[in-house]
């Protein structure tokens, strides 16, 4: 766990709290428990420059996920996500932001594990497993409503 942008506590206090228990949710979830990863909160600028260097895309976005290769260690990757972009959305969807965050970082610890949302099944099996993980930390569908965007 990383936290480099102050905005993050400041919004939410419990932010690395939030962040842990949905990760490991997901993975014991995919009874992965013995693998580790990093997530990083971080803000807009940040993000948006690793999407240019890695992405070839010039923009903020809400979560980055870059899988490790194999290794001894059972690291995953990183995720990385955006306060800024992300309280946004949270905002323009209207529901907290603590929810957007652990929907976030299931979404970008799915990736990891090799989960994509390119075609309409991929999507179907990513969401289904993000509203299992979510549901059972109490935290309502994010796709109800057809929100839930990332890229």
């Amino acid at each position: 766990m990383e936290i480099e942008a102050a905005a993050w506590t400041a919004a939410l206090a419990d932010a690395e709290a939030l962040t842990r228990a949905v990760a490991e949710a997901v993975l014991a979830e995919e009874r992965l428990t013995d693998r580790n990863l990093v997530v990083l909160l971080t803000d807009d600028e940040a993000v948006r420059a690793l999407n240019a260097q890695f992405r070839d895309k010039d923009k903020p976005t809400n979560v980055l996920s870059f899988p490790a290769p194999p290794n001894p260690e059972q690291h995953l990757g990183d995720v990385a996500l955006a306060y800024e972009t992300c309280a946004r959305e949270a905002a323009e969807q209207g529901k907290p932001l603590a929810h957007h965050l652990q929907h976030l970082v299931a979404h970008g610890v799915l990736h990891l594990l090799g989960y994509d949302h390119m075609t309409d099944e991929e999507a179907a099996d990513m969401e289904g497993l993000e509203r299992v993980v979510l549901a059972r930390l109490g935290i309502p569908d994010p796709y109800a409503a057809g929100e839930g965007d990332h890229d």
